[in-house]
């Protein structure tokens, strides 16, 4: 307020000889008179940029902060229970520790792994070197990151524990096509690989800067990174591993699809976190995410079973909890981008193309993919990265994903152009990362051992006891 008043003042006493009659002087000519008008405003100029406002620094939001160490724990929360719950529950008794063993050691693996070196190669500051795939070691075991460095509105440790659990449950997918064959070592070995040369330079090239992000794709919470990205490794996993023993033979019956219904559930309660969450801010954005999310999930849930319906003759349980999966994996790449309009094209085509993608698809390539991973999160991720350059579009209710000249045909080449790199570098990635786990630990158990289950050759233990 003080310099308002100052640069008041200085117009003021500036500008009052001009108007007060001259005294005592000789009469001001006209060149004269125009220099002296020009003169307070040259002066307002100048006090003017002296007191300009600089770049505004980025502040901690409590609210935000709040916002996002929830979603974070509602990420953990997807993962273990969610996802470990989930997939259990499809696996048939004599494997059921093994599947939640899998699950609860790849987050600790791979949240161990991000906060060591992923955090700094996936979001380095391109000011110090990041590049187009990678970027840089300058935070690596988070060197320079403190309790008073912000991320936006955040704090940047808060930033860091909330990517490190897309790693994880990006990492945790997979288990769901190799489920019920595979060695315990083989899966951290792979794990660990697949992991470093696969999500963290995806993560990267989309969302950290890289060549994808400077081409313009979009992809709000995880079409590509995520599940595109899991579901051709668990693709790549399936055939690699082979049919598992009476495939095609006998009855693969999931052992407990209550268990599955509440790891669905929980998948839907963590997704919030997952989708709106990626807004990284308590914000608009982030209300869009959560209404999308609820929207897209509930359609596909419908769209599934009324497939189910008319191609099975009923709906199921299963049915159920796999719509769901299917919508919320589609609606990711769009969450923030597309309006509800778009959202309940994207849950409906989602609930019929993921049926067919367990089904026909699934038949059609003649992997045994375990629990879907592909059918679901690898066909329900390309659908929903490509429609994500639809319906973003502002004629169509979205919000052009910032871009002031938004055009469907070139956003869609885009987003096919990202498709199709992240399926390419994840495969080659898990054809190397199986190949060399299975050198050094052998990828898969015995005949003996998987007839007996994983949960007592590989562990010692049973999941029950009658």
């Amino acid at each position: 307020m003080k310099k308002f008043f100052a640069a008041a003042l200085a117009v003021l006493v500036l500008g009052i000889p001009s108007l007060l009659p001259a005294q005592e002087a000789m009469p001001a000519t006209e060149p004269a008179i125009a220099a002296e008008a020009v003169e307070p405003a040259a002066a307002l100029e100048a006090v003017t940029a002296e007191t300009a406002p600089a770049a505004v620094a980025p502040e901690l939001d409590t609210g935000d902060t709040a916002w996002m160490l929830t979603s974070t724990m509602l990420v953990i929360l997807m993962t273990i229970p969610g996802l470990a719950l989930f997939y259990g529950g499809l696996a048939r008794t004599k494997n059921m520790l093994s599947v939640l063993l899998h699950v609860f050691v790849i987050f600790c693996l791979t949240t161990t792994l991000w906060f060591i070196y992923g955090y700094t190669l996936v979001f380095s500051n391109p000011e110090t070197g990041a590049g187009a795939i990678l970027g840089n070691l300058d935070k690596l075991f988070l060197a320079g990151v403190t309790a008073d460095s912000l991320q936006g509105s955040m704090p940047e440790y808060v930033w860091v524990a909330f990517q490190a659990t897309f790693a994880a449950i990006t990492t945790a997918l997979v288990v769901g096509s190799f489920a019920e064959r595979i060695r315990f070592s083989a899966v951290i070995i792979f794990s660990t690989l697949w992991y470093t040369f696969s999500y963290v330079p995806i993560a990267h090239i989309v969302w950290g800067g890289g060549f994808l992000a400077a081409d313009g794709a979009l992809d709000f919470a995880g079409g590509t990174v995520v599940h595109i990205n899991a579901g051709i490794a668990g693709l790549v996993g399936a055939f690699l591993l082979g049919k598992r023993v009476g495939f095609g033979r006998e009855a693969f019956t999931p052992h407990s699809l209550t268990l599955t219904m509440v790891g669905a559930s929980l998948l839907w309660v963590g997704w919030f976190g997952f989708n709106a969450g990626s807004a990284a801010a308590a914000n608009g954005q982030a209300g869009l995410a959560f209404v999308n999310t609820i929207l897209a999930t509930s359609v596909a849930t419908l769209s599934w079973l009324a497939g189910e319906s008319f191609f099975k003759s009923h709906p199921s349980s299963l049915g159920a909890a796999s719509g769901a999966v299917a919508g919320l994996v589609a609606v990711t790449p769009a969450a923030g981008y597309v309006g509800p309009a778009g959202a309940l094209v994207i849950g409906a085509a989602a609930g019929l193309v993921c049926l067919w993608g367990v089904n026909g698809l699934k038949k059609l390539i003649g992997a045994d993919d375990a629990f879907d991973v592909f059918g679901v999160h690898g066909v329900g991720g390309i659908l929903g990265a490509l429609l994500t350059g639809v319906f973003a579009a502002p004629s169509l209710g979205g919000t052009g994903g910032g871009m002031e000249n938004f055009s469907i045909p070139a956003q869609l080449l885009v987003q096919a152009k990202s498709v199709a790199v992240t399926i390419a570098w994840s495969a080659i990635v898990a054809f190397i990362a199986y190949k060399l786990a299975g050198a050094f630990a052998g990828l898969r158990v015995t005949e003996e051992q998987e007839r007996e289950g994983l949960d007592i050759a590989s562990h010692g233990e049973s999941a029950y006891h009658y």
